[in-house]
C-alpha cells in the first residue's frame, strides 16, 4: 500500500501530510465505506482540531453524517465504533514527534480497516475527483462528548468479566502514570483509580506540544517516569503513546522493563499448546521461546498493526485461537477482547500479574536478552533504495539464516539484527537482539557500516 503503509498515513504537517490530502483520505473513505454517519476522533496534536474539521467537512460533502467524538484514545475511538455501529477517521500520529499527525481508518466492528478496503480506499484516491453532493444530501453533524468515558466504563465491564478487576482492587497496588500529554490523559488516570489502585501522575495534562516529553514511550524519554515511581514507591510505572494504544512499563525500582520482556510475560501468562501468538519481524527470542515451551504456533509479519490485524483474522478465520499478539514497542492485542491495541488494557493485564510478585520479579524471567536499536536517514527514495541494496548484500552474503518478510532479518542463533524501512517516517530501521550488549551492538554496527559505506559509493 503505497497510502496508508503499515500504521495509517502519517507525515510532518504541511510537508508530508498536507489539509487538503487529508480532506481526500477522509472523502474517499467516505464514498468506499458507503456508511450513513462516520465518526471523526483525534488525540491531542496540536494540529489535531484543524485535521479533524477538515476531515469532517469532507466527509459531509459527499453525503455522509458525522459524528464528532474530539479527543479519545485510538482505543476508546475504536469501542466507540463497535458500540455505535460506525467507521471512524482517527487523526493520530500515535508515537510520532509532535510536528507529525496522520489518519488512522475504523471500521465499524472497531477494528482497523483490512489491507483489502485499504487498497480500494487508495484505488478511489488516484481516480477521477468526485463530485460533492447536493445541498439536500451533505451530511450532518453533532458533537458526542461521552466516548471516554463510555469507553473506561467498558474497560472495567471487561476486567469485571474476567474477574481480574476485584483482583487487582485486592492488592491496593500504586500506579505512577505518564500518559505523555496524549489522549490518555483524558481517561488512564480515572481507568486505574477506579480499578482500585492509587494513582500520581506526571505530564498527564492534554498538550499537543508535548512539553514534558516525546510521545515515544521509549527508555530515553521516560526519566520523569522513572523517578516518580521511585519516591512514590509506586508498584508499577505506565507511560503511553500520543494515541494511547501502546503501554510501556517501569518497575517499582523505577527500573524501565523493556516492551520485548513485557510482551513475553503476557504472551507466558496467556499461552497455551496450540495456541498462535502473532508478531512482526523484529520479534524477540523471548517470544521464540515462550511459544516453543508452551507448544504454541509463532506467525510472523511484516511491522505494523495492518499486517499483524490482518494476520490475526486469517488465522481466526482458519480456526485457530490467538490469545495474545502485538511487538516489543508496547503495542499488544489480545483479540478476544479485540483485534486491536489498547494501552489501558494491556497494562491491566500486567497490573494482574502483579498479585502475587512485584513487578521486577516478572520482568526478570526474561531478561536475558539486550536489543539495540539505530535509524538511518535519506534524503530521497533514491538514496533510500541505495541503502537498502546494500543492506541486502550484506544480508545474502553473512552466515545466517536470512528472513525478507519485511527488510532483511539475519538470525544467528545466539542472536539477529533486522534492517528495514519505516513504514511511517522517512528512516531506514535497524534494530540488533543478543544475551550479550556487546554481541548485539556489533551486529548492529557491521549492518550499519556495510550499509554507509556502500551507500556513499554508489
Amino acid at each position: 500500500m503505497d497510502v496508508f503503509g503499515s500504521s495509517g498515513v502519517r507525515g510532518v504537517v504541511g510537508d508530508g501530510l498536507t489539509v487538503p490530502f487529508v480532506g481526500q483520505v477522509a472523502a474517499a473513505a467516505g464514498r468506499v465505506l458507503d456508511a450513513g454517519t462516520i465518526a471523526t476522533a483525534r488525540d491531542t496534536r496540536a494540529t489535531g482540531p484543524m485535521l479533524a474539521d477538515i476531515a469532517a467537512g469532507n466527509l459531509a460533502s459527499v453525503g455522509v453524517s458525522v459524528d464528532r467524538l474530539g479527543v479519545v484514545p485510538t482505543p476508546g475511538a475504536q469501542a466507540y465504533a463497535e458500540r455505535a455501529g460506525v467507521p471512524v477517521v482517527m487523526i493520530t500520529a500515535s508515537h510520532n514527534p509532535p510536528e507529525y499527525n496522520g489518519v488512522k481508518l475504523i471500521g465499524s466492528d472497531g477494528i482497523e480497516l483490512s489491507e483489502r478496503t485499504l487498497e480500494r480506499i487508495e484505488d478511489e484516491l488516484s481516480g477521477p475527483d468526485a463530485a460533492s453532493v447536493g445541498f439536500a444530501e451533505v451530511g450532518a453533524s453533532r458533537r458526542v462528548e461521552s466516548a471516554p468515558d463510555a469507553y473506561v466504563r467498558e474497560l472495567l465491564q471487561r476486567l469485571d468479566a474476567e474477574g481480574r478487576r476485584d483482583r487487582i482492587a485486592e492488592a491496593d497496588l500504586t500506579v505512577a502514570l505518564d500518559p505523555g500529554h496524549g489522549a490518555g490523559c483524558l481517561t488512564s488516570p480515572q481507568f486505574f483509580r477506579k480499578l482500585g489502585c492509587r494513582v500520581v501522575t506526571v505530564n498527564a495534562q492534554p498538550d499537543g506540544h508535548f512539553p514534558g516529553r516525546d510521545p515515544e514511550p521509549i527508555a530515553d524519554n521516560l526519566a520523569d517516569l522513572r523517578r516518580l515511581t521511585r519516591v512514590t514507591d509506586a508498584d508499577l510505572g505506565i507511560a503511553h503513546d500520543g494515541d494511547a494504544d501502546r503501554a510501556i512499563f517501569v518497575d517499582e525500582n523505577g527500573t524501565h522493563i523493556g516492551g520485548e520482556a513485557s510482551f513475553a510475560a503476557l504472551a507466558a501468562a496467556e499461552l497455551d499448546a496450540d495456541d498462535t501468538v502473532v508478531s512482526a519481524v523484529n520479534v524477540s527470542q523471548r517470544i521464540v521461546d515462550i511459544a516453543d515451551e508452551a507448544g504454541a504456533a509463532l506467525e510472523l509479519t511484516p511491522i505494523g498493526s495492518t499486517y499483524l490485524i490482518t494476520r490475526i483474522r486469517e488465522l481466526r478465520n482458519e480456526g485457530m485461537t490467538v490469545p495474545i499478539a502485538g511487538e516489543g514497542n508496547g503495542g499488544i492485542l489480545f483479540p478476544e477482547y479485540r483485534i486491536a491495541r489498547d494501552g489501558a488494557y494491556t497494562a491491566a493485564q500486567f497490573l494482574d500479574l502483579l498479585v502475587d510478585r512485584p513487578a521486577s520479579e516478572v520482568a526478570a524471567a526474561y531478561d536475558g536478552y539486550v536489543n539495540v536499536r539505530r535509524n538511518l536517514t535519506f534524503a530521497d527514495s533514491d538514496e533510500r533504495d541505495a541503502m537498502l541494496e546494500a543492506a541486502e548484500t550484506h544480508a545474502r552474503a553473512a552466515d545466517a539464516e536470512l528472513t525478507t518478510i519485511d527488510g532483511y532479518r539475519l538470525d544467528y542463533g545466539d542472536a539477529w539484527v533486522l534492517v528495514r524501512p519505516s513504514g511511517t517516517e522517512p528512516l531506514i530501521r535497524l534494530y540488533a537482539e543478543a544475551r550479550d550488549e556487546a554481541r548485539a551492538k556489533t551486529l548492529l554496527e557491521e549492518m550499519y557500516e556495510a550499509t554507509v559505506q556502500d551507500r556513499a559509493r554508489t
